[in-house]
């Protein structure tokens, strides 16, 4: 197996991008990662594209041969694929191009991420997005997501004593956080009334306990990290990316308050980077609901089992607390479109390795992502470091 580097980056604005179609956001953001690596589409071996559900949300399938045709490559004939693993489509979609480049099938290769969710009702967005649950035993019963992971937050404040202000205080620190992306959906402080004072979804869970719906897309090149700096002067190794799957349903698991998928792929990534829970200066995680994020800390072993409460109330986990979690402002106030959400995580990363993060820029040299499928059936992780 090689060491790989990711040599370059892109991402577009997340919103509610009316103006911008489906291939427009991904063009985009591809346009700005080749740049950013400073090489011609001609030396690009492969693509991989995380995309969830754009048959439903835009009426396109065949995405992988879209995005080769209208990224300029369909004479080329290079091979682009779409991968798809729900919310976790990007991480996966990375970990496709990084097992690519490690094998040596390819050299130069391309992992994107791209989802366009508003151009339906928002019945219908909720519909797709429960195709990520098990439909038979869940979403014939007319379960949410925002149903599912009130679930697991009910479940979680019942057994370990969280606070529903504590809860709170993880949409606060992620908008707080935010308001530094210029790429963020939501770029605003937040208070924890504001939170308390939300319309309720899903008790315990209210509005702003909740990511939001999301247009949107990312790109990074990845290629032997031998041969990085032929294009950067700022390669960025990774170290390490995993995957796990899980029961999708809840009720096959023995504790719907533990991602057992999420602490599969969490020590896959220590055990083959050779690391420690102590070397990782920061991490994005898949906060999709308050309570993801929580469950996330600890089900990756940053914390016992219902400390992650505390570890936030205490700032901790803030922007230049011992652990800092999403630096971007996460799914919650950057924004969540799905099938880009992994590939922005490790556009996330490399930016605060490279010091490029502006007024949220921390003091790092490792970075780990957490890109959750459903609730938890696919889990990819992600480790990258500076050389």
């Amino acid at each position: 197996m090689r060491d790989v580097a990711v040599i370059g980056i892109g991402c577009t604005k997340f919103g509610e991008l009316w103006d911008k179609s489906f291939r427009s956001l991904f063009v985009e953001a591809g346009t700005m990662a080749i740049a950013d690596a400073e090489i011609s589409g001609e030396q690009i071996d492969e693509m991989f594209v995380g995309n969830m559900s754009a048959g439903r949300f835009v009426g396109q399938e065949h995405v992988g041969a879209l995005i080769a045709d209208y990224s300029g490559f369909a004479t080329a004939n290079i091979p682009a694929t779409r991968v798809e693993a729900a919310c976790a489509s990007g991480g996966l979609a990375f970990r496709q191009a990084f097992t690519a480049v490690a094998s040596g099938l390819a050299d130069v290769v391309v992992a994107a991420g791209v989802e366009k969710m508003n151009d339906v009702g928002v019945e219908e967005t909720t519909d797709v997005l429960a195709a990520a649950a098990d439909r038979e035993w869940e979403g014939i019963a007319g379960v949410t997501f925002p149903g599912l992971y009130a679930m697991i937050a009910r479940d979680y404040m019942n057994r370990y004593g969280l606070t529903r202000e504590q809860l709170a205080m993880v949409a606060v620190k992620n908008h707080d956080n935010g308001q530094f992306n210029p790429n963020a959906q939501f770029p605003s402080k937040i208070t924890i009334d504001t939170v308390l004072n939300s319309s309720l979804v899903a008790d315990p869970l209210r509005l702003f306990d909740c990511s939001p719906v999301t247009d949107g897309a990312a790109a990074v090149i990845l290629c032997p990290l031998d041969r990085a700096r032929e294009f950067t002067d700022t390669p960025i190794k990774v170290l390490a990316s995993s995957q796990a799957s899980s029961s999708i349903a809840l009720h096959d698991r023995a504790d719907i308050s533990t991602l057992d998928a999420t602490v599969a792929a969490g020590n896959r990534a220590f055990e083959m980077s050779k690391l420690q829970r102590s070397d990782i200066d920061f991490v994005e995680v898949h906060d999709c609901f308050t309570i993801a994020e929580l469950c996330a800390i600890e089900d990756l072993g940053f914390c016992k089992k219902g400390e992650a409460g505390k570890l936030t109330e205490d700032g901790e986990t803030a922007l230049h607390g011992k652990l800092p979690v999403n630096t971007s402002g996460g799914l919650k106030s950057c924004g969540h479109p799905v099938g880009a959400t992994g590939v922005k995580q490790i556009y996330e990363i490399v930016t605060q390795l490279r010091g490029d993060a502006g007024k949220r820029q921390i003091d790092a040299d490792i970075g780990m992502t957490h890109n959750v499928g459903g609730t938890g059936a696919t889990v990819v992780c992600n480790i990258l470091g500076r050389v």
